[in-house]
């Protein structure tokens, strides 16, 4: 029997034979809350004027989702990671995706031992807390397709057998959208799996001097340090999954999908409702509150809804229909 056949079937930091998380606590919502700004103001050391980006990938990591960056080379999304990853003292891979890239190089291989003549399997770089998948669009469908199931159900099977993936775990890609004669489009199944998709764009003039200023020596990377444990991280993830969505708000989250569905040539599915409840019981606890408020919905839902809104006409996009959408829908 090999190695691979031998383990169980799933391996997850912190977790049980059979995969299942130890319970952990909730943390208050003050206490999330602050761990948050904790994080922020930490990464901000490092990420100069992209504060509200910030917020929305700490919105991600606590809604329990995948984040799409798509902008030009070079401003900074992969120390955005980097600092995120660091803050919170969490293990941080990068794959380059490039047109070469192979499936297993991603997920993971079993390798045959000579001196044990038994296959080993050896963890591909999905296998972190905080994944950095670069430039996601250069490499081919199939291999893209490997973080299907990572994203989806938090795990990967490798020649039959399944492994967890350690908790937590959050996908951030960059798309590369200046070059699209030698980049593949995303496939819709992969689209829908980022809760978010943002832009950083480039800094003010301002903000850009700030950066030279603190780079013209030692990055500040190297020097950063964590402000807050996995634990608490899984912790507040707990909070948030705590917080109250009443009907009312479900039901203004339900019309407002409905809403593209019936105005767009793709509409937003119910996976989109659901990353957007999510979404909005993150923003709630970073607003210290225990429950979910319309205004929540409506912050978070062009950022949410708008990548998987496929438009029936060139003259508009996904986000003109969500905003049509906000602007439609009354609430309740």
């Amino acid at each position: 029997m090999s190695d691979a056949e031998a383990e169980p079937e799933t391996d997850r930091d912190g977790a049980d034979p059979e995969g299942t998380p130890h319970d952990l606590a909730p943390l208050p919502v003050s206490e999330a809350a602050d761990l948050v700004d904790r994080v922020a103001d930490n990464v901000a050391r490092v990420i100069v004027g992209n504060d509200a980006a910030v917020e929305h990938i700490l919105v991600t990591v606590l809604g329990r989702g995948h984040l799409l960056l798509e902008d030009v080379p070079g401003v900074g999304k992969t120390m955005l990671a980097r600092s995120l990853a660091t803050s919170v003292d969490c293990e941080f891979k990068r794959v380059q995706f490039t047109p070469d890239l192979l499936p297993s190089d991603v997920t993971g291989i079993n390798v045959y031992n000579q001196k044990t003549g038994e296959f080993e399997f050896r963890p591909g770089p999905v296998f972190a807390n905080i994944v950095l998948g670069d430039e996601i669009n250069r490499a081919p469908p199939k291999t893209q397709s490997a973080l299907l199931e990572a994203m989806e159900e938090g795990q990967v099977t490798v020649d039959g057998v399944t492994r967890e993936l350690p908790d937590p775990f959050t996908v951030i890609a960059t798309q590369n959208d200046v070059e699209p004669g030698r980049t593949y489009e995303l496939p819709l199944a992969e689209i829908d799996r980022f809760m978010k998709k943002l832009r950083l764009g480039y800094p003010d003039r301002a903000d850009e001097t700030e950066m030279l200023d603190r780079t013209a020596g030692e990055h500040p990377i190297e020097s950063l340090e964590p402000v807050a444990t996995t634990e608490e991280l899984r912790r507040a993830r707990a909070t948030v999954g705590e917080v109250g969505v009443s009907e009312p708000v479900r039901e203004y989250v339900t019309d407002l999908a409905t809403y593209t569905r019936d105005h767009a040539q793709l509409g937003v599915s119910p996976r989109g409702s659901i990353a957007l409840v999510r979404a909005s019981q993150a923003r709630a606890v970073i607003d210290g509150r225990d429950y979910v408020v319309p205004d929540d919905v409506q912050t978070e839902a062009p950022s949410v809804f708008a990548h998987r809104v496929r438009p029936r006409t060139g003259s508009e996009s996904g986000l003109d229909v969500v905003e049509d959408a906000l602007s439609s829908v009354p609430v309740e």
